[in-house]
């Protein structure tokens, strides 16, 4: 552990995608911090995974439910059971996402609504079904999962990248609605992260040096790059930040 963040201690967080890649290191992040962590996913095996890590490394254990996402009815019932048991969620990170590469002519409509609903309308159901308890409290972090992608121009998964981008026009409408109620809504742009699916299928040596090579920090970022950040935004150090989107990108931007 770098940094302590006495306030995240026992506060009630809610991670969707934390199974693997860049949501399994904020679960173990907040775990480490001791937070109370519940977190979704579809994979059970690297869910399950997750939790011997936190259990090893004598975390505070994370509580993981098996739930598809595509199923909005499930994952609000999940955040409702949450909030029921611990009477709030104090940090929700919608992280869950697909960034499956696919050419113009391959997307198809019904490719089309699955890759939206894959990768943006979940994040919607999740902030309106934690709103209520964040607004009787009158406190909390919502933090949005962006991309640089959109940003940057990169073709090849234009479904992902339209998704992407619409990420920072919810954010900030969710930012100025909520702010009243003391609630703090931002979202994180990572850049190219060293993760294992990233590693796997397109993060070639050649690709890394055309990377590397835009990058202003000469390194690959790996997931606990931004890990770092989101537990900055979910503790109240960044009281004062909402409505804006924090990149972690090496400066390729």
């Amino acid at each position: 552990m770098k940094v302590k963040y006495f306030d995240l201690e026992n506060k009630v967080v809610f991670i969707t995608g934390g199974g693997s890649g860049i949501g399994a290191s904020i679960v173990e992040h907040f775990c480490e911090q001791g937070s109370k962590v519940f977190f979704v996913d579809i994979n059970e095996e690297e869910s399950n995974k997750v939790i011997e890590k936190c259990k090893k490394n004598k975390f505070s254990i994370p509580v993981f439910y098996n739930c598809d996402l595509l199923k909005i009815k499930d994952l609000q019932n999940i955040i409702k059971k949450i909030i029921s048991e611990n009477k709030t969620i104090d940090v929700l990170v919608n992280n869950a996402a697909n960034d499956q590469r696919h050419t113009i002519d391959e997307v198809t409509e019904e490719y089309w609504d699955n890759r939206i609903n894959v990768n943006l309308k979940h994040f919607f159901f999740a902030i309106q079904a934690v709103k209520d308890a964040m607004i009787k409290q009158k406190k909390g972090s919502i933090i949005n999962m962006g991309s640089v992608s959109w940003m940057i121009g990169e073709g090849g998964m234009p479904a992902y990248t339209s998704s992407k981008a619409a990420i920072l026009g919810m954010t900030r409408s969710f930012a100025r609605d909520l702010g009243p109620h003391n609630i703090r809504v931002n979202s994180i742009a990572p850049g190219s992260i060293a993760t294992e699916r990233q590693i796997k299928m397109w993060l070639t040596p050649e690709y890394k040096k055309f990377l590397l090579d835009k990058q202003c920090l000469k390194r690959q970022l790996e997931p606990a790059d931004v890990a770092r950040v989101v537990l900055f935004f979910g503790s109240d150090q960044s009281g004062g930040c909402t409505n804006h989107n924090y990149m972690v990108d090496a400066g390729i931007l």
